[in-house]
């Protein structure tokens, strides 16, 4: 709590996700440059401009092909390739997306690899300090060997594709960012490209979706900050009670789940493990984490939401499936819509698959074949653990022993600058990135500056230290352990039927993935895939553990494949995933996590399921499209019981008393309460939380603000820095409403009849790149935004923004798709920009319009409808 306004959250604040490198600005002299360059002539602007877009129609002539392919264009720009031989099929795909998105994909492999520091200097070291020190390159050298002769054709011959689309082109050819880094005095040529190029993007797929990281060092931080029974306030127990989990039946039984099995024992009550806290190093992996770019996203906002129903459901008597990831927001985005045809299946060419796939990735990620739909949502088992560790020298304490450190020597180049020589420590448990923060100090980037430590010092709480020679922190990942997860991908492509489907789902190992099915025979089902290890039982998973004890390690064994839940054909005829509990733990052992997504998303979506039962396709588009606020119903009341001044302040609480807790675009009172919601949750911690602990307002803080609101004299409400009175919580909601008035006249108009939700809860696309270069040319060519949006943070329409900075969005539905089994050709998709990701090409963001009005585009499938829905046909020829 906090009375002053000059303290709280700064109005108007409105910033976007830290960009990947987290900035890439140059000298005034090359941004004058850049104008002259562009500006001076329109004419040699717009070559330069549209030189790299790719060809669409004609015939190319590809010496690594076999036979002719097509490659059939809608007016989206999307394609679909028809080819007669599986290797013809997978070299296409490589050559079309880097027709469309290469520089996206060099990017992509630089940022895996370690190695952005080459092409943008010191601005990429933060991100190659950890990925080097990860190892994700040399993972994937290692996977290679692992994936069965199929996978490893499918990517050579992908790979084969991309590298023809390089052969005789220039950069300048390939991408207008190529074209100004030129300018710059980058002499790059891009190297070939390989399967390895290709499976290292799994590890940043792997990273940001890696389950309870943040919340096991927030959890500690946190009581070393207000002590560990206050800091329980702050991460509450999933309300199993309330939020029905995932798969609401059957248990383990004789090594395989059994869905028809009832009364599993519990799983092991593991009390948190008091730590030697050391909370300096913790909060320097803390700051070493949030310093890593987000790939596909980050924070609490990271989540999906999918859904299947059974024809007992729907008005055409056939399942439903419906998918909409929550993601990072960037340009271009983070899928790309493709379509893979074998003119004649065989099992020589098995494919005959549409959907969403990552450029840079052979195959379809999400989508449909001929037989089947699924859908992914984030899981998130708990298969990270920090370990503190005593460490002396290059030596480390563990079972009263000294052992060696495993030391790996690595050098990153950094353009314009000298390379920056590191050696990656690791333990047995895994890499120090502890060490990360001393690399990165010693070239003068600061990492740790969330205020944690100063703040655990004044509050005298940091004689944790247990007179070790030096705490360092080591991570265990399950994604460091090689595994063919790209067999899985491609299998999954090739499915037909329930049996298929879970085998293809068996190497699915990093990360874990909630995984929804329907089939054109009328069966539905769910499937819960990942790597999730087994503990010791000194260890949670919850809290950071003691490295140098044995009864903290992980046993070495993983839960095994066919004790991971799943059902087929519930009883309900209903299965919503939307990162909430899988299963209640009081039916199923094994551990998988204790952080699961609270539940608000998936009550709602259960909810308005069962409440139909004839549900249609543009039914399910509704539900994605929902917006009502699960705080906004819980926190209102509250806010009417309290006594404003009339006139001007009590205006906004005027909305909320006819307010339906839908958060359109339109709503003034969304706005009003959003502005409110933040100011609370301000005026409630930032008292007692440093900044790198306060609130962000997702789903975790709904449930804390839950338990909270009932108790009107709680501790949490006093601002502990006015010593002469005890705040409660009408004064906290006051000063909030008080506060949020002004900040509203502020951002949008002093009439409330101006307001909108929209206004100022804007999407904003920018290049993860040149974008985020701090010269307004250069970023305007790149970056395009102003789009106002509903939806908020936690509902099902889940367009996240954090509290902590502002009301843009920063996560959101990164593509929307909606499959009715009975006539795949009635299926629709939308993607949040486009395929394209060259700037001004039409298909740039083509789809962002119709992705914030909630439209969708058809997503024919059946060869006769691809073929009159197509606007441009390419013939590659050998």
């Amino acid at each position: 709590m906090v009375e002053a306004a000059a303290t709280g959250p700064e109005a108007g604040t409105k910033r976007g996700p830290r960009p990947w490198p987290r900035t890439l600005r140059w000298a005034v002299g090359i941004g004058v440059l850049l104008v002259l360059a562009l500006i001076a002539g329109l004419t040699a602007s717009v070559i330069v401009v549209r030189q790299s877009w790719p060809q669409t129609s004609g015939t190319l002539r590809l010496s690594a092909l076999e036979g002719s392919v097509q490659v059939i264009r809608d007016s989206s720009g999307i394609p679909q390739i028809y080819a007669d031989t599986t290797h013809d099929l997978m070299l296409a795909q490589g050559f079309v997306a880097a027709q469309d998105r290469f520089f996206e994909m060099d990017v992509r492999r630089h940022a895996t690899a370690g190695r952005l520091s080459e092409m943008f200097g010191k601005a990429g070291l933060e991100s190659d300090l950890v990925v080097r020190t990860l190892g994700w390159r040399q993972i994937a050298e290692e996977e290679l060997p692992l994936l069965s002769p199929a996978t490893r054709s499918a990517l050579d011959a992908y790979a084969e594709g991309v590298n023809a689309y390089l052969e005789g082109r220039s950069p300048g050819d390939m991408s207008l960012e190529y074209a100004l880094l030129g300018l710059t005095g980058l002499d790059y040529k891009p190297e070939k490209w390989t399967a390895v190029d290709s499976i290292a993007w799994l590890k940043a797929m792997a990273w940001d979706l890696r389950g309870n990281l943040d919340e096991e060092i927030g959890r500690a931080l946190s009581a070393a900050v207000v002590g560990p029974q206050r800091a329980g306030d702050l991460y509450p127990a999933y309300p199993f009670g309330q939020h029905p989990p995932i798969v609401q039946q059957g248990g383990v039984r004789a090594g395989r789940f059994d869905q028809n099995a009832s009364g599993a024992p519990a799983g092991l009550a593991r009390p948190p493990l008091d730590q030697p806290d050391a909370v300096r190093v913790l909060d320097e992996v803390r700051a070493v984490v949030d310093a890593m770019p987000p790939l596909l996203g980050r924070g609490d906002g990271i989540g999906s939401n999918a859904w299947v129903v059974d024809g007992k459901h729907t008005d055409s008597g056939a399942p439903i499936l419906a998918n909409d990831p929550h993601l990072g927001v960037s340009l271009p985005g983070v899928w790309t819509q493709v379509g893979l045809h074998c003119r004649e299946l065989s099992a020589q060419c098995p494919y005959d698959v549409a959907g969403f796939s990552f450029s840079g990735v052979p195959g379809v990620v999400i989508g449909h074949n001929r037989d089947i739909a699924w859908g992914l949502t984030n899981l998130g088992p708990d298969v990270t653990d920090l370990y503190v560790e005593r460490v002396t020298g290059d030596d480390w304490e563990f079972d009263g022993q000294r052992l060696p450190l495993t030391l790996r020597p690595e050098t990153i180049k950094v353009r314009d600058g000298k390379d920056v020589d590191i050696v990656v420590r690791s333990t047995t448990h895994g890499p120090l990135l502890s060490d990360i923060a001393r690399y990165a100090d010693q070239d003068g980037v600061d990492l740790t500056d969330d205020g944690v430590v100063d703040q655990v010092h004044q509050l005298g709480s940091a004689g944790l230290d247990d007179g070790a020679t030096e705490h360092a922190v080591s991570l265990a990942w399950t994604a460091l352990t090689p595994h063919p997860t790209a067999d899985a991908l491609l299998a999954l492509d090739r499915a037909t039927d329930w049996a298929s489907f879970r085998s293809a789902l068996s190497d699915f190992a990093a990360p874990g993935q909630n995984v929804v099915y329907a089939d054109t025979d009328g069966h539905i089902g769910y499937q819960a895939t990942g790597l999730v290890p087994i503990r010791r039982a000194g260890n949670d998973g919850r809290l950071p553990a003691a490295g140098w004890r044995r009864d903290t390690d992980w046993t070495g064994r993983f839960i095994p494949y066919d004790e991971l839940p799943n059902v087929l054909d519930p009883a309900s005829g209903i299965i919503a995933t939307a990162n909430q509990a899988v299963i209640d733990p009081s039916r199923y052992a094994p551990y998988l996590t204790s952080d699961w997504d609270q539940g608000y998303r998936s009550d709602r979506i259960g909810k308005l399921l069962a409440a139909d039962d004839a549900l249609s396709a543009d039914a399910m588009r509704a539900i994605q499209l929902d917006d009502r606020s699960a705080i906004g119903e819980l926190l209102t009341p509250y806010l009417l019981e309290v006594k404003l001044p009339r006139g001007y302040y009590s205006d906004g609480q005027k909305l909320l008393r006819s307010w339906n807790y839908q958060q359109d675009a339109d709503s003034a009172a969304a706005a009003y309460f959003n502005a409110v919601w933040r100011e609370v949750l301000h005026r409630t911690f930032a008292d007692e939380l440093p900044k790198g602990l306060q609130p962000d307002g997702s789903d975790r803080w709904f449930t804390v603000m839950a338990k909270l609101l009932p108790r009107a004299r709680a501790g949490w409400w006093d601002d502990i820095n006015t010593d002469d009175k005890v705040e409660r919580r009408t004064d906290i909601l006051r000063e909030a409403m008080i506060a949020a008035r002004d900040d509203l006249t502020a951002l949008e108009s002093p009439d409330t009849d101006e307001w909108s939700w929209g206004g100022i809860h804007q999407l904003e696309l920018r290049s993860s790149t040149l974008g985020e270069s701090g010269i307004g040319i250069v970023e305007w060519l790149f970056n395009r935004g102003g789009w106002d949006v509903g939806g908020g943070g936690s509902l099902v329409n889940a367009t996240a923004w954090d509290a902590r900075d502002g009301y843009d969005v920063v996560t959101a539905p990164s593509m929307r798709m909606v499959v009715p089994m009975d006539d795949l050709d009635a299926s629709r998709w939308i993607n949040l920009t486009g395929v394209s990701g060259h700037a001004f090409n039409p298909h740039y963001t083509d789809q962002t319009d119709l992705w914030a009005r909630g439209d969708y585009l058809p997503w024919v499938f059946s060869e006769k409808a691809v073929r009159k829905a197509g606007e441009d046909v390419l013939t590659l020829k050998p």
